[in-house]
């Protein structure tokens, strides 16, 4: 049995709140808010734990530092190659991909991950913004 603890609880409800996926830096700066006395280390303790008990999902995106994501049903992420930004994407008609995967494979597929990178819509309009400008 997990041990209640408040500030758990505001780490995973400033998380369910947000859609932009916010660093373990970005949610100590929120919760002390609430909690002076609170550690990063607390943080990053709660946010591991949250992640194990499948509460939320931790998202490594190779660019910067891991995101945080209060959504823990399965879902796709879009990271932008310029800023880091990470974005939900609404993605249909992938659920087949365990199916492709377990094809010629011993094991089992149990899920995946799948991460689509890019520009975003803003670092796009800031380079038109640029490529303007230059002109």
């Amino acid at each position: 049995m997990l041990k209640h603890s408040k500030q758990r609880d505001s780490i995973n409800n400033f998380l369910k709140t947000r859609t932009d996926h916010p660093t373990a830096e970005t949610i100590y700066e929120n919760i002390q808010k609430e909690f002076p006395h609170i550690s990063l280390g607390t943080v990053y303790r709660n946010l591991a734990l949250l992640t194990d008990i499948g509460e939320i999902q931790t998202i490594s995106t190779g660019i910067g530092p891991d995101r945080f994501d209060g959504n823990a049903a399965p879902h796709y992420h879009f990271i932008c190659k310029k800023c880091g930004c990470v974005q939900d994407l609404q993605v249909q008609g992938l659920d087949h991909i365990n199916l492709l995967a377990q094809h010629g494979f011993d094991g089992t597929i149990e899920e995946h991950t799948v991460f689509f990178y890019g520009k975003c819509a803003a670092c796009m309009n800031q380079q038109k913004l640029d490529t303007n400008n230059k002109n």
